[in-house]
């Protein structure tokens, strides 16, 4: 009898939002998938998880995704975690679980910690209907893309490095225009947890005189609607 797939949210910060329902998987499973081996075991020691870990990552999951799909036909329980948040939300994940659906394997998907919700809830803007984008393309159609998501009339969430996040607030302007609102949370569920809400020219301005850090997210108002003429 096959196996199953567990995808298991891990804390983006604060250790404490690991679920029970989460420990308890982790602790049952035969095998946990870990994008960072190193990372994982600190979490997994803090809730006394004794199960055998191999490393998954966006470099190696190519190549290993049919021998953990034999693994679960064979009847192993399987867990796939990542760094922090969800799996599959800008992190391996996707390849495994299409790998598993299309083989009938089941696939449970447990409830968790993810870094956009909380920023989007936070950010002052509309949240009733919005668009994930993660990441920018960092170079090949990145410029295209903005250019399409400027008449985007939802809010939209993107993800970005405290190292690139200046520049990405400096083209959002450019193709949203300047006075368009936004709010960029950064450490989300940690010690230094910060909000900056403002247009994206004051709330670039700001991390220009103040360098950030940490985990970031990007949270931007929709495009204003235009009423056409009668």
């Amino acid at each position: 009898m096959a196996g199953i797939l567990y995808i298991v949210p891990t804390p983006v910060g604060n250790l404490e939002d690991m679920t029970f329902r989460a420990v308890r998987v982790l602790k049952e499973a035969d095998l946990i998938l870990a994008e960072d081996t190193r990372t994982s075991s600190l979490l997994l020691s803090r809730y006394d998880i004794h199960v055998p870990l191999k490393s998954h990552h966006k470099y190696n999951e190519h190549g290993t995704v049919e021998i953990i799909k034999e693994k679960i036909l064979a009847g192993l329980n399987v867990a796939l975690i990542s760094d922090a948040g969800t799996p599959g939300i800008s992190d391996p994940g996707f390849l495994l679980v299409r790998t598993c659906a299309e083989e009938g394997i089941e696939v449970q998907t447990l409830p968790g910690a993810t870094a956009c919700i909380p920023a989007v809830v936070s950010s002052g803007l509309p949240c009733d209907r919005f668009c994930f984008e993660g990441f920018l393309p960092q170079k090949k159609g990145r410029q295209t893309l903005l250019r399409q998501l400027s008449a985007e009339a939802r809010t939209m969430i993107f993800y970005e490095s405290p190292y690139r996040l200046v520049k990405t607030l400096s083209q959002l302007a450019e193709f949203f225009g300047a006075e368009r609102r936004c709010s960029v949370a950064r450490e989300i569920s940690k010690v230094h947890e910060e909000h900056v809400r403002g247009t994206l020219a004051e709330v670039e301005a700001h991390f220009r005189e103040h360098e950030p850090k940490g985990e970031i997210v990007i949270i931007v108002e929709g495009a204003p609607h235009i009423k056409k003429a009668d």
